[in-house]
């Protein structure tokens, strides 16, 4: 074969290989955009409304529909540890950029994977579907959709990509005696359960957010960060911006509870 032919050969390859990558990439990205116009459409805040006196919303964190198009899944820590009845104040999801005001009630609520299933009235809401977190590997891309700083800036759903950086237990030992605080021997009684690692930021307003396939859409976990705080990274004076959030598999145990498919 002439050295011209072989420097041709080579160049066609070179460019054949050069255009699948761009395919792939250009798929990926697609398939992201898609996703993302989809999971908005079923991501709502959560707080309270309160219809008398003063400031009437109260932005608490970020919550997904599920189900039926009339449950909503966030974390149990955004919820209020009670309500204001001479206020009338009551649990409320937001809806849409707007913000249209949606009573809700719990239907459960599982404190120890810090997750809770409220059930919202009015026409149904375009809803999520649940994957399989068993079968998601470190290094796996995923994204995840919420509110950051809450309705700061409006209610327009900010969406972060990333990967599964680690799967790794909820609780640690700790490095020393002085470590060991009530809440965490008490986690490590406990059979700890695994959490997802992500290497994207999250921040108070994106607790409760989901954790999704960039392609499918399909939610693997939930976006957790006070509560595993409290334990895995105690003994941290100024948390990093690690994330971590709690796998789809108990969101499908809570969705059994309350006698729903997932």
């Amino acid at each position: 074969m002439s050295l011209y032919r072989q420097i041709w050969l080579q160049a066609w390859r070179l460019s054949l290989a050069t255009g699948l990558l761009f395919l792939m990439v250009t798929s990926s990205r697609a398939g992201l955009v898609d996703t993302i116009e989809h999971v908005k459409r079923a991501v709502v805040g959560v707080g309270t409304y309160a219809s008398i006196r003063g400031v009437q919303a109260h932005y608490r964190g970020t919550g997904f529909v599920v189900a039926d198009g009339r449950h909503v899944v966030t974390n149990a820590h955004v919820l209020p540890s009670e309500l204001n009845s001479e206020r009338n104040e009551y649990i409320a999801v937001f809806v849409g950029v707007k913000g249209q005001v949606r009573r809700a009630e719990k239907v459960v609520v599982d404190a120890i994977h810090d997750l809770a299933l409220l059930k919202i009235g009015g026409s149904s809401l375009s809803f999520l579907s649940l994957g399989n977190p068993s079968q998601v590997r470190e290094g796996e891309g995923v994204a995840f959709t919420g509110f950051p700083i809450g309705p700061v800036l409006g209610l327009y759903p900010v969406t972060h990509r990333g990967i599964i950086s680690a799967i790794t237990p909820v609780a640690t030992a700790g490095r020393a005696s002085q470590d060991l605080n009530p809440q965490r021997i008490q986690q490590l009684r406990r059979q700890p359960f695994k959490v997802f690692q992500l290497d994207a930021t999250a921040y108070p307003g994106n607790s409760g957010s989901p954790v999704y396939d960039p392609d499918t859409g399909r939610v693997l976990g939930v976006v957790n960060k006070v509560f595993v705080k409290g334990s895995k990274e105690n003994v941290l004076k100024h948390p990093s911006g690690i994330t971590y959030a709690i796998p789809a598999n108990y969101v499908k145990a809570l969705l059994g509870r309350a006698g729903l498919k997932p």
